[in-house]
């Protein structure tokens, strides 16, 4: 048998580490952050316990980076869906919405997540963090911010403040009312985006399957209407 080619071995690890990826999210957003072990998560990739600690230096990079993939993948998903548009107000609207809702589907995990971002590390520098600014940085231009080195960490933070609120334990804050706090600051109209209110009279449920947004070599914008089973 002849050995691998470079490129093959390469593509072999890049869905490996996808697999863990998808796996930390899952398991974390099931179990918890404590309850869930760096072996429970190389079991569930279907991944040797060693290829963990040669991707990761440890459980919270890996999972803040998993966090992170779905949060750029659904993002991008979201602004980027059918019917496709440039109207910048817009895109603010399905921005804002995507990130609220992975806060209303997933409290577990995105407590968890807020709560590794107060830790003393912050963000964890990794592809999937500087993808996700690159998403929102862009939503910004694309609304005619006049100092996008301004707006863009202003949005960023009050998106993160809403998610914290969501995710509070025991005194939640509703969506609907933090949702209409953003849009009101950023002058969208309620009917943009994706309302609450729409979702929940389409009977859109949280989808369990994350395959697609952890899929390598594909990015969710090339496919249509997906972001929601």
């Amino acid at each position: 048998m002849s050995p691998r080619s470079a490129s093959v071995n390469e593509e072999l690890r890049r869905r490996s580490r996808e697999r863990l990826l998808q796996a930390a999210v899952e398991l974390v957003g099931e179990r918890g952050y404590e309850a869930t072990t760096l072996g429970d998560i190389a079991d569930r990739a279907g991944s040797a316990r060693g290829l963990v600690s040669y991707y990761f230096p440890g459980k919270r990079q890996l999972v803040q980076s998993a966090v992170h993939r779905l949060m750029h993948r659904t993002l991008e998903e979201a602004v980027e869906r059918e019917p496709r548009t440039e109207d910048g107000r817009e895109r603010m609207a399905r921005a804002i919405d995507a990130i609220l809702a992975l806060a209303r589907d997933r409290p577990v995990l995105m407590r968890q997540h807020m709560a590794g971002l107060l830790q003393a590390e912050g963000f964890v520098q990794c592809p999937e963090q500087q993808r996700l600014a690159e998403v929102l940085r862009d939503v910004v231009v694309r609304n005619g911010a006049q100092d996008v080195d301004v707006e863009y960490p202003l949005l960023r933070s009050l998106l993160m403040g809403a998610v914290y609120a969501m995710v509070l334990p025991n005194v939640p804050m509703p969506i609907t009312t933090l949702r209409a706090e953003l849009f009101e600051r950023y002058r969208l109209d309620w009917e943009m985006g994706v309302p609450p209110d729409a979702e929940a009279a389409s009977g859109a449920t949280c989808e369990t399957d994350l395959s697609r947004f952890f899929a390598t070599g594909e990015e969710p914008g090339s496919r249509s209407g997906q972001r929601r089973a």
